[in-house]
């Protein structure tokens, strides 16, 4: 499973407890958020998978455990190519 992950670039400022502030603290995450956009982190997180995933299709990239779900070469990195697992 893939994620994307602006956590590392983004985090959200709690909100003002007073309703006439709200508007320009939407305004400051909003910018806050386009701002993290724009550095262009490029992070993708592969989760550790445990079982082999049930919708398989070429082109994924997963990360397998090597023990609950041994793809055939133990942990690691693993791309789905002609319908099988290729570790990377």
């Amino acid at each position: 499973m893939m994620t994307a992950n602006l956590g590392a670039v983004y985090g959200v400022n709690l909100p003002p407890s007073q309703p006439e502030q709200l508007g320009s603290w939407v305004y400051q995450e909003l910018n806050r958020i386009a701002n993290a956009a724009r550095e262009g982190k490029e992070i993708v997180k592969l989760v550790v998978l445990h079982a082999e995933p049930a919708k398989c299709e070429n082109g994924n990239l997963v990360y397998a455990d090597g023990s609950d779900w041994n793809p055939g070469s133990g942990a690691g990195f693993y791309g789905r190519q002609n319908n099988q697992w290729i570790k990377l």
